[in-house]
């Protein structure tokens, strides 16, 4: 593991997508309000967080990889708050482009007493123009030979489109690992990727496969495979962990390790961002999937979107060693 990871300041990583600002407002609730029967929230603090794709980037970047990040956010002074955020840490912002047709893409959750009260989006969901589709490209292309993956990450703001995704194919012609975090309704746009990690919900929906036990989960699993033609996909399960599908018919069952759960908010940009960092770096997909799994475990245990670090990994895996069910004959 040490030594996978010495090797992560080498490995590229780009990230493409939606682009977003996580606000909390922390509060207490004593009373009811008058004015209806709502909780009535004291704020005691605010904090503005990198969300979405530059979640994702935030956690490359944790784990210590070298990280390249694509999107657009809007000319408003919430994208100049994510601009000075993402360079207080070192991030590169060349291939962002600030588009003054849209807003940038905030979304404000409220919590009490490490409780989820309420949460509003600010958000546009069109998709993006030509002219910043074209921008968005030219970063990539510019990219290309210092990447080894390219994480797609998809929140339906309008960034990842069918036009995108087939640019980037042609333009990586399969030499480079892409893995998507998909997002219902866009499923048939990620035929021919390496790798997706849809939930439940969505490996559901994208399949066609009500997953409610074992049977169906690999039935859908393996429906999906086949349908995208993926080298794998991911179904994260909550507190059940993940399962993985390879093309060469290994399904690998992964336990949760998350001993506490305070908050699942961007769990699945910290399990895809391991993943891709780890596989791309050297590890092989079933290696990754456990790494990422425990980064998991470590980010759900913080309330807020969080990140994950090396050390914290480590000391979740000699703390956790869940049995890891791994087959190519389930029926």
């Amino acid at each position: 593991m040490k030594e996978l990871f010495k090797t992560f300041g080498k490995t590229g990583i780009l990230v493409i997508g939606d682009l977003m600002v996580d606000q909390y407002i922390w509060g207490k609730v004593r009373r009811i309000s008058p004015e209806a029967p709502v909780p009535v929230v004291e704020v005691t603090e605010e904090n503005l967080l990198l969300g979405g794709a530059a979640n994702v980037a935030h956690n490359i970047l944790s784990l210590g990889g070298k990280v390249f990040i694509a999107g657009a956010i809007g000319r408003d002074d919430t994208g100049k708050i994510l601009l000075n955020k993402l360079s207080e840490r070192g991030f590169n912002t060349d291939g962002i482009v600030i588009d003054g047709s849209r807003p940038t893409t905030v979304k404000t959750r409220v919590i009490a007493h490490s409780q989820q009260v309420v949460r509003f989006d600010k958000e546009v969901r069109a998709d993006i123009s030509r002219s910043t589709l074209s921008l968005v490209l030219d970063y990539v292309h510019s990219c290309l030979p210092e990447i080894k993956g390219i994480i797609i990450s998809d929140y339906c703001k309008g960034i990842i489109t069918r036009s995108l995704i087939k640019k980037l194919l042609e333009l990586t012609k399969s030499k480079v690992f892409i893995a998507a975090d998909p997002k219902i309704g866009h499923f048939d746009y990620y035929k021919g990727l390496s790798l997706i990690t849809p939930n439940i919900n969505e490996a559901s929906f994208g399949s066609g496969i009500d997953i409610t036990d074992e049977k169906t989960l690999i039935t859908a699993g393996r429906t999906l495979l086949k349908k995208l033609q993926c080298m794998a996909v991911i179904i994260t399960r909550g507190d059940e962990g993940m399962t993985l599908f390879e093309k060469n018919g290994a399904v690998t069952n992964i336990p949760t390790c998350a001993r506490e759960v305070y908050d699942v908010s961007g769990a699945g940009d910290t399990v895809i961002a391991a993943l891709t960092l780890c596989h791309a770096a050297g590890a092989d997909l079933k290696d990754a999937a456990i790494i990422a799994n425990h980064a998991a475990g470590v980010v759900v245990a913080k309330v807020g979107t969080a990140i994950a670090t090396q050390q914290e990994i480590l000391k979740s895996m000699k703390t956790c060693r869940p049995f890891i069910k791994s087959t190519s004959k389930f029926k």
